[in-house]
């Protein structure tokens, strides 16, 4: 028998799935079985989950229906449970290195108590850890396992299930099973405490739990709040017939009630004020049905609150709560002007400028602080080599300390730290752009490696646009930030006409290409299928990425395809992988659209490159991944039903429709019709993309970070840098072997697999021979401009001596 079960529900986490495993795999204690529950056998994240299945003997696969939801999953594997102990982690969760063997040692040494709680950290996916999120269950509480009564703040309706240790005996004998639906986890959570003999509590984060951008599911708006009133409406029943004592039934109906409450406070979570009066009534006569006898409602406005929930009265309680906010503004408004006033005084930047610059110190920032990414990440991996002198630390923002490579110290952005290295840096690297109050010191060098190659108006360019240029900010702000650059990277000639008008300045263009596009020159066949495994595709699927971009009168996703009807009209042959803009992540658009259709999502995959090199194609309206993705010389179709909006509120710096990557589609039935005919890879998709690849290729031949660095951190000038390898001799990583398209097998094609095979092969070979030249210019480490000089005289001095 294991130590531990851990039940891990897949569903509709494909793209987040290999962290979550990987962090159950990691704990160092070892004593578990992990049961993953997928849905369809062949459904996104399946394919992984048997991968990894195949590597390690402590995983087994279970099935639940995807109808049956989170609680049918974890219901099914509570079924099969077979440890001592019960986990519960969400597929998009993951577990802190070393939580196992803290939980082991506090069961042990509480004397195998029914339940364990301990504590869990919210991480958004942008602004990062919100530290501890259980703090006020840990205070007060008795040393060893305890019985209910001896800790008053318990039961907590707020405590997830995914935050607690249930002894698996405990669980057959309570009874304990999830509610179908949403709001599963309050009654699991109040059942357990009120059922549990013996409880522990442990004061450590176990679980980072993963907020999508506009938060928890439970608090978006929609219909499904009606529910939270069937799950206390079960709840307050069963516990009805408990026989509690009367103050502990009192506690739990008002919490669970003040739960009710939250919901009817905040009227954005239900769609209409239709829907806001039905909750009302509702909650009013659950509230009159539940209440205890001899119950006395809290004094002061919780007392209000208390009234007016009772008498089915949302309206007024949301009014309410609101006041209650309003009049606390002032004193609040008040004490952050002070504090404000206060850091200004004393921030540690101010000294911390005062110290010499760090010649030998790089910082570096991707996506203001998503992590180890993009350019920035991509030149490291050059100076770690070429510049092995030079000190490197790379910026996160809270919760993105990981993964980082060894030799990388992260800094969180706003820590002391962060400071300290932000005045004192010789070298900094960034994609977008650093906070107003990072001054630029003289002798240090500011390195701009940009994102990506303009088809949209950038920079000052967005002036007659107000949509864009209202989400860029201030003008001139930007142009300050503008000022700070000494070297701006760019990808190709049109791209450095672009940066001279956009983002006006002094800097120097270095024209290397992009760091981040190296890597489509030095993956390898074996690559590219190991990426399709990790990502869920599987093996006779031709993969197709749809990456839409950004709409910037528009504050949530709504995809410009119904991707449901999509996926059935391409057939079995194609799988899509989604690859939403990073804005857009955990919106409740893009939620419905991950509901729908046969998708992989991958929008939250820290690296671009990655699935570019997993994909057979690429699917975008207006991103500029097409650039990119270009240089895999892979085909490209353009989805563009809205460019004539596009165009006119973004604004444009060409025609894409009369200068396509490849097919251009204007319809979804367009669309699918690209691919059932096997136009999307065809002669004309060949030519167009060939015309493409010649303009927007122009320097990205697998040498940009080492150019850069060579450059910047080295002092080698722009005229004995590497020369680009012409397009003509640049061989991509290939692209997977797979089976002729269907349209291909209608016109009597016979292309197997052995044959594509046969040509990635020579592809991979030449591939190696593009490798081994880079081998030879990168392990060749020139001085740093200080040694290069003493390095002169010593020979000018052996000179003359020989003479």
């Amino acid at each position: 028998m294991s130590r531990f079960s851990v039940i891990v529900p897949t569903h509709e986490v494909a793209g987040r799935l290999a962290d979550c495993l990987d962090s159950v795999l990691a704990q160092s204690c070892a004593d578990f079985e992990l049961l993953a529950v997928v849905g369809e056998p062949d459904g996104p994240g399946a394919e992984l989950v048997a991968e990894y299945a195949r590597r390690d003997a402590r995983i087994r696969v279970l099935h639940s229906p995807p109808g049956a939801g989170l609680a049918g999953a974890r219901n099914a594997g509570l079924a099969a449970a077979r440890g001592e102990f019960v986990l519960f982690l969400d597929g998009d969760d993951t577990f802190v290195p070393g939580a196992f063997e803290a939980v082991d040692e506090r069961l042990a040494a509480t004397g195998e108590p029914d339940l364990l709680l301990f504590d869990h950290e919210r991480t958004h996916w942008f602004e990062g850890a919100q530290g501890p999120a259980l703090g006020w269950l840990w205070r007060g509480a008795p040393e060893g396992a305890f019985e209910l009564a001896r800790h008053a703040v318990l039961p907590d309706v707020r405590v997830p299930a995914w935050s607690g240790a249930y002894r698996r005996e405990f669980v057959r004998r309570a009874g304990l099973t999830f509610a179908a639906g949403w709001f599963t986890d309050l009654p699991w959570s109040v059942l357990a405490a009120l059922r549990a003999e013996r409880i522990a509590v442990l004061d450590r984060v176990c679980v980072r739990h993963l907020l999508r951008r506009q938060g928890a599911r439970t608090e978006a708006p929609g219909l499904h709040h009606l529910e939270l009133l069937e799950r206390v409406d079960e709840l307050l029943a069963e516990v009805a017939g408990m026989e509690l004592p009367s103050a502990l039934h009192a506690a739990v109906f008002r919490r669970v009630m003040d739960e009710v409450g939250a919901t009817a406070g905040s009227p954005s979570r239900l769609p209409s004020r239709a829907d806001r009066r039905r909750f009302a009534r509702r909650a009013g006569r659950l509230y009159r049905r539940h209440r205890p006898a001899g119950f006395v409602r809290p004094g002061g406005a919780a007392g209000r609150r208390h009234a007016l929930l009772a008498a089915g009265l949302c309206a007024a309680y949301g009014g309410l709560v609101a006041a209650g906010a309003r009049a606390a503004r002032p004193v609040r408004w008040l004490r952050v002007r002070a504090a404000r006033a206060k850091a200004r005084l004393t921030h540690p930047y101010r000294r911390f400028l005062r110290r010499p610059v760090d010649e030998n110190l790089a910082v570096y920032s991707a996506y203001w602080g998503r992590g180890y990414t993009c350019n920035p990440a991509a030149v490291h991996g050059a100076a770690r080599r070429l510049a092995p002198h030079v000190s490197s630390v790379f910026l996160v923002a809270p919760g993105h300390e990981a993964p980082m490579p060894e030799d990388v110290e992260p800094v969180v952005i706003g820590s002391r730290r962060y400071w300290e290295v932000m005045a004192t840096a010789k070298y900094t690297f960034n994609n977008v752009n650093f906070e107003p109050r990072v001054r630029k010191r003289p002798g240090t060098v500011h390195v701009q490696t940009q994102h990506g190659t303009p088809l949209k108006l950038m920079g000052v360019d967005q002036a007659g646009h107000p949509a864009s240029a209202a989400a860029a900010g201030p003008l001139d702000k930007l142009v300050t930030r503008v000022g700070r650059w000494d070297f701006n990277l760019s990808a190709n000639r049109h791209s450095t006409e672009v940066w001279e008008r956009a983002y006006p300045g002094s800097y120097e263009s270095l024209d290397v290409g992009y760091p981040r596009n190296d890597a489509f020159y030095t993956a390898t066949a074996e690559d590219v299928v190991a990426l399709r495994r990790r990502f869920g595709i599987p093996d006779e699927k031709i993969a197709l990425l749809y990456a839409p971009t950004h709409r910037d009168h528009r504050t949530g996703f709504a995809s410009q395809l119904d991707l449901a009807e999509f996926c059935a009209a391409l057939g079995e042959e194609f799988v899509v992988l989604l690859r939403a803009h990073h804005l857009y992540e955990g919106s409740a658009g893009l939620e419905q659209a991950l509901r729908s259709g046969t998708l992989i999502d991958l929008t939250a995959h820290r690296s671009p490159e990655e699935v570019c090199l997993a994909a057979d194609a690429l699917i975008t309206d207006y991103s500029s991944i097409m650039f990119d993705y270009a240089n895999l010389d892979r085909p490209i179709v353009i989805y563009a039903d809205d460019w004539e909006v596009y165009r006119e509120t973004r604004g444009v710096y060409f025609d894409l429709l009369a200068e396509p990557p490849g097919c251009v589609a204007r319809t979804a039935e367009e669309l699918a019709e690209v691919f059932r005919s096997g136009a999307w890879e065809g002669a004309d998709a060949d030519r167009l993309r060939a015309a493409f690849r010649a303009r927007f290729c122009d320097f990205d031949d697998g040498l940009a970070a080492a150019r850069v660095v060579r450059r910047v951190m080295l002092g080698q000038p722009a005229g004995e840098l590497p020369p680009v390898v012409p397009l003509s001799r640049r061989v991509p990583a290939p692209a997977p072997p797979r089976r002729a398209s269907a349209a291909g097998r209608a016109a009597g094609g016979t292309v197997v697999r052995e044959a594509v095979v046969q040509q990635t092969l020579h592809q991979q070979a030449a591939v190696q021979q593009t490798l081994d030249q880079q081998a030879a210019v990168q392990q060749t480490v020139i001085p740093k401009p200080a040694d290069r000089e003493a390095s002169d005289r010593e020979a000018s001095e052996r000179g003359a001596s020989a003479r």
